[in-house]
């Protein structure tokens, strides 16, 4: 004996059928929705997995999965496709950290000869470092998604910016003695140019009183680069201690 033929109830209101018929008819809308749309008003009015599949040209299964989903989701919900799992995240949050923290710490204070981190031995640093800290997906990351979770933090591992520091409270006031004394020695050429009415016999010596003035190192240390606030490494030039 034949098995009884499933049947599955449906619900549809005047505005479902008036949305599924404008649907079933429409030439803008996606293929997929027009086609669940003509599978729900053909069961409708021909309760069959087989005798709408042959009409509208597609399985009995097929059929079927769109009704079940119907009788689960609603009739309109059943149009939709239905939403698909993303990939997981390949690098964790956590190793996302691990990388912006490295990118802004200076080479040389992990061993490197180098004073800043180029994406390339920063990614090789990544890769080796990774692992042990507990972060495998790290273990083959490559440099150009380096570079993405960088510009994502808005980090610059690789540059430098330099900004003033007036440490000396007379600084202007020296810096103005030093501008007279250049524009008293032009005046003096130019007077004894032209008593002479030829080149100046006028020897002028200059000399530095402090001569390892520009020997002198930072008299701060660099600022490292914050995400999101400052990009690139900051490096101070001092401005102090200018002698007339």
């Amino acid at each position: 004996m034949a098995a009884p033929r499933q049947v599955i109830e449906l619900a549809f209101s005047d505005e479902n059928l008036a949305e599924l018929t404008r649907v079933a008819r429409s030439r803008t809308a996606p293929a997929s929705r027009v086609e669940r749309a003509r599978m729900l008003l053909a069961y409708r009015e021909t309760p069959s997995f087989y005798a709408v599949g042959r009409a509208i040209g597609v399985t009995h299964q097929t059929v079927e999965r769109c009704l079940r989903r119907a009788q689960r989701l609603g009739v309109m919900a059943a149009l939709d496709d239905s939403p698909r799992p993303g990939r997981e995240p390949v690098i964790t949050e956590e190793a996302r950290s691990f990388i912006v923290d490295l990118a802004c710490r200076k080479a040389k204070d992990l061993g490197y000869p180098h004073e800043l981190w180029t994406t390339r031995l920063l990614a090789r640093h990544i890769r080796e470092q990774g692992p042990r800290a507990g972060h495998e997906c790290l273990a083959t990351l490559a440099q150009g998604t380096l570079c993405k979770i960088l510009a994502a933090h808005e980090v610059k591992p690789h540059k430098v910016r330099y900004y003033l520091e007036r440490r000396d409270p007379e600084f202007d006031a020296k810096m103005a003695e030093v501008l007279c004394v250049y524009r008293e020695v032009e005046m003096v050429k130019r007077s004894s140019a032209a008593r002479e009415g030829k080149a100046p016999t006028v020897a002028i010596v200059s000399y530095d009183e402090k001569p390892g003035l520009q020997a002198i190192g930072p008299t701060a240390p660099d600022l490292p680069p914050a995400p999101r606030a400052m990009s690139a490494w900051r490096a101070i030039t001092n401005m102090s201690g200018m002698e007339p």
